[in-house]
């Protein structure tokens, strides 16, 4: 087992703006995995909130036994014995996870969505996110997402029904809102809730402090329109102590350490009776590809990622009439990796 990284500044096409963050990249590590013959791809998408780095993501990978790897990979395993080596690291365990079920896929001669019992005809519509901005920019960002048919939305600051208003001018396609963790109101919450449902929104994530599980349990209990965990929601341990206190939860591959945890996140909130919405960091098209894999057995997706950067160095994933089109190649089915990106 040959391993390979690659340092990569994923650029944004615009500054990216939430509650309490502004960025304009975002730092990246890819990974190649030579075996038996197959290469398979993972990539840590370290969004500076996270607290993960080169640095952070070097350290760990310097840990790692590679010889604990062999086919058939028994990835409950593997993730535990990532976890033994250290806590948190969820992005760099993610990047070994894509990577290791891109050649899962590639050795059974299966695309990773038939291997998790994934129906490609059940593909969610994914959203276009614009961040927080003027109505100027805001204009701007939206003639990128004319072929979406749902716009997410950054919220969560006191200008947040002007950017409602604001694209309300300029489009009608429904809506998906992320106030992240920005309002701190539970009475001015509940009362935005209400006529952002008149506005036509279709979900919130994580409309307060992802601590305060009181008030969003209050919001729930009122909220016409399904409230999310975002911040709530890391890995599968946060799962069950969030039943009741939100409609759904939002899984992120770079939170949940990838593949195989997203995917048992997934069965144990349906087993929980909760929606589920798969999202995405910035990233290129091997997370975006991982987490196509598993939205068709999601409720939603706001897999956006390659669609708001410049420097993307795969092929963009087929995208037609708002859905990603999964191909039949065994893995995630990445086209266009350039061989001499890892040097």
């Amino acid at each position: 087992m040959k391993i390979s990284c690659k340092q990569f500044d994923l650029e944004l096409k615009h500054a990216f703006s939430i509650a309490k963050f502004t960025r304009t990249s975002t730092p990246l590590l890819l990974l190649k995995i030579d075996y038996e013959g197959k290469i398979g791809y993972g990539e840590a998408s370290m969004v500076p909130y996270m607290g993960e780095s080169y640095e952070t993501a070097n350290a760990f990978l310097k840990k790692v036994d590679w010889s604990h790897f062999q086919f058939p990979f028994n990835f409950a395993s593997i993730m535990a014995y990532l976890d033994s080596l250290a806590t948190g690291n969820p992005a760099i365990k993610a990047a070994i996870d894509i990577a290791l079920n891109d050649l899962n896929g590639q050795l059974q001669n299966k695309p990773c969505y038939e291997i998790f019992g994934a129906d490609p005809n059940q593909m969610p519509v994914t959203s276009f996110t614009v961040g927080i901005d003027t109505p100027e920019m805001l204009r701007k960002k939206l003639e990128d997402a004319k072929d979406f048919k749902v716009i997410k939305v950054k919220l969560g600051r006191d200008n947040d029904q002007e950017i409602i208003e604001t694209i309300r001018s300029i489009t009608n396609v429904p809506l998906y809102v992320d106030a992240n963790q920005g309002w701190t109101d539970r009475i001015k919450a509940i009362d935005l809730i209400y006529w952002l449902h008149e506005q036509g929104v279709v979900l919130i994530e994580q409309p307060m402090d992802k601590n305060d599980l009181e008030g969003n349990a209050w919001l729930t209990e009122r909220s016409p329109i399904p409230l999310l965990a975002d911040e709530a929601m890391q890995r599968l341990k946060d799962l069950e102590g969030l039943k009741g206190a939100y409609h759904g939860i939002n899984i992120k591959l770079m939170k949940s350490t990838g593949m195989y945890e997203g995917h048992q996140t997934i069965l144990k909130a349906r087993e929980l009776g909760m929606k589920v919405l798969i999202g995405c960091m910035s990233e290129t098209s091997i997370a975006t590809l991982a987490g196509a894999h598993l939205a068709p057995l999601c409720d939603w997706a706001d897999l956006d990622g390659p669609f708001l950067t410049v420097n993307n160095p795969f092929e963009q994933p087929t995208f037609v009439n708002g859905k990603y089109v999964l191909n039949d190649l065994p893995g995630l089915g990445l086209r266009g990796a350039n061989e001499g990106l890892f040097g």
